[in-house]
């Protein structure tokens, strides 16, 4: 302790008072002493001054020692105080250390390493209490703080759990009119498309040439509205996890070929040329999956390379990377796509052109689509693309699909 040390000793014997003034010289603290005969001057003092160490004696002419004692805790005085008695009986060092007094010293047993060693502990004691007292206040502000943040908190969670019960409520009314809506128009609209069918048969009378072209619209408008309205259909099951793969084992060139076939007249309508390029060493290769959500995956990335191509061709490539795994690539001499457009290709609703007069409609669904039924076949889909070069799409699968976890039913 290196500070100056404030020490006031109450005691009317004046021999005691001199006994601890001169051992308090020999020590090596720095000593500020003041000095008072009873308790009433005591307590007059201490109103105005602060100190770091109180000596009592036990017996004074006004009180008793543990008297004064128990008025300066409730005088709430901030320093800690030690009781000197001539007697040396246990019981009052009981009752003193009750009054809340630091120590007890024997007036017999004053000496300067005594008094320095006992004022050290008493000061140390009192600032360790203090430190606790306040770590304690300051804990237990904290817990009043953590209090009212659990409270708020649960206030929060009983909003959270409503507004859930509002989401779930809504998700079933979307789905609920997803399903409705898709019903009602893919009637009419198949309707539509099968009257047109029949007209540009020219059935049962021909038509002109300008009727021909009006007919023509009708069907590929409304094929292009059935082909949203299933999107959406479709995107909405994948959305509520009610996507259901159904694997079994077949030759891989089948669907992909059968699919080729399948979208020649796109190609054809717009002049390309679709090839598939499969290796000898491959046409017979086996894949356990489900092959309608393979075929859906091929229709989708193969029309979309039609729809985005003007000039060139439309391949699909099959390659073996590893024994097993296969990779389907769909490589297209179209627009191709910027940097920035490839970040958020496969995001719902999402389209390379976002303006309003873009040449190619669609909802933007496909492609999220795609990437959720080739995650769901246990399989990665990327994008390779250069802005008017091309793009190709790789879909990584494996030979042999673990075996599929049931569909779930829908959470918010």
């Amino acid at each position: 302790m290196d500070e100056t040390l404030k020490i006031l000793v109450i005691d009317d014997d004046t021999v005691d008072r001199m006994a601890v003034r001169r051992a308090l010289r020999k020590t090596d603290l720095e000593i500020d002493l003041s000095e008072a005969e009873d308790g009433e001057t005591a307590l007059s003092i201490l109103k105005t001054h602060q100190f770091d160490c109180i000596f009592v004696d036990y017996l004074l002419p006004d009180q008793d020692g543990l008297v004064l004692a128990k008025q300066l805790q409730q005088l709430q005085i901030d320093a800690p105080f030690v009781v000197l008695t001539g007697q040396g009986d246990e019981q009052i060092a009981v009752d003193v250390m009750k009054a809340g007094a630091a120590d007890y010293l024997a007036k017999h047993r004053i000496s300067p390493a005594t008094l320095a060693r006992t004022i050290r502990s008493a000061i140390r004691l009192h600032r360790a209490e203090h430190a606790a007292r306040a770590a304690k206040q300051k804990l237990q502000i904290t817990n009043d703080q953590l209090r009212q943040q659990n409270d708020e908190l649960a206030h929060q969670r009983s909003q959270i759990e409503s507004q859930n019960q509002e989401l779930m409520k809504a998700y079933r009314l979307k789905s609920e009119f997803v399903a409705t809506i898709s019903h009602e128009l893919r009637t009419p609209m198949n309707a539509i498309m099968g009257f047109s069918q029949l007209l540009l048969r020219q059935y049962p009378d021909p038509l002109s040439e300008q009727q021909l072209d009006m007919v023509q619209r009708i069907f590929d408008n409304s094929r292009n509205l059935l082909t949203m309205v299933n999107e959406v259909l479709d995107f909405s099951k994948i959305e509520a996890n009610r996507l259901e793969l159904h694997p079994e084992t077949f030759q891989l060139a089948v669907p992909i070929l059968a699919t080729v076939q399948e979208l020649q007249a796109l190609a054809v309508e717009k002049a390309l040329t679709l090839k598939a390029d499969i290796p000898d060493a491959l046409q017979s290769i086996q894949l356990t999956n489900d092959p309608e959500c393979l075929r859906r995956v091929l229709v989708n990335l193969i029309s979309n390379a039609i729809k985005f191509t003007e000039t060139g061709e439309v391949t699909l490539q099959l390659q073996q990377p590893h024994p097993d795994q296969i990779t389907i690539a769909v490589i297209d001499t179209g627009i191709g796509m910027t940097p920035e457009q490839l970040d958020t290709i496969f995001d719902p609703f999402c389209q390379a052109d976002q303006s309003l007069t873009r040449h190619h409609s669609g909802t933007g669904l496909g492609l999220a689509i795609t990437e959720s039924l080739v995650k769901a076949m246990q399989g990665q889909i990327s994008v390779i693309s250069q802005s008017g070069v091309g793009s190709t799409f790789s879909v990584q699968l494996p030979l042999q699909v673990r075996a599929l976890p049931k569909a779930k039913s829908p959470m918010i």
